[in-house]
């Protein structure tokens, strides 16, 4: 097992999958760790779709002009939602969630990618949140916030190049 900075080092969001399943064992880790993401006053107002159909990632790689198109060729994607009538921070709890299947995922060797939705639009101008709400029959209080892709890895990224850590953008006891 790598250490945790290691992992952090290495999780680069990964566009290009092989067409392998992913293993029953790994989709129930990834999705464990989104359950066992904290959130404001434990509201778990997250809510979480899991797509494995290969015409339905298809049909979900439209859902916005640019950026979706890796969703086609994922081994799964999961649909990240959330009430915000259970948490008036449900963009921070839910991104806390997608962010730690997304170290599950790395921490397994698969790869994974965030596709952002919310303020998104398909390239006939409509949004892309409501393009996944039709498609996917969600409610209309729940919000999608991002699809996150999951697969195994068909590409190759260097880890994260500590010499461009950015500490200016760290301050202490004052701007």
């Amino acid at each position: 097992m790598k250490t945790f900075h290691e992992l952090l080092k290495s999780r680069r969001s990964i566009r290009k999958y092989t067409d392998e399943a992913l293993s029953p064992e790994d989709v129930r880790l990834i999705l464990e760790a989104a359950l066992m993401a904290p959130s404001s006053k434990r509201s778990t107002g997250w809510e979480f779709i899991v797509i494995e159909e290969k015409e339905k990632l298809k049909k979900l790689s439209y859902c916005k002009e640019f950026g979706a198109k890796p969703i086609a060729g994922a081994a799964m994607a999961v649909v990240v939602l959330a009430d915000p009538l259970k948490s008036d921070v449900w963009i921070e709890d839910a991104s806390i969630a997608s962010i730690l299947m997304q170290l599950q995922a790395e921490d397994l060797g698969l790869g994974s990618c965030w596709i952002q939705i919310r303020n998104r639009l398909t390239e006939n101008g409509q949004s892309a949140e409501d393009y996944i709400r039709e498609m996917l029959g969600i409610p209309y209080q729940i919000q999608v916030l991002s699809v996150i892709t999951f697969g195994h890895k068909n590409e190759e990224r260097k880890p994260f190049d500590e010499e461009k850590t950015m500490w200016e953008k760290v301050h202490i006891d004052k701007w």
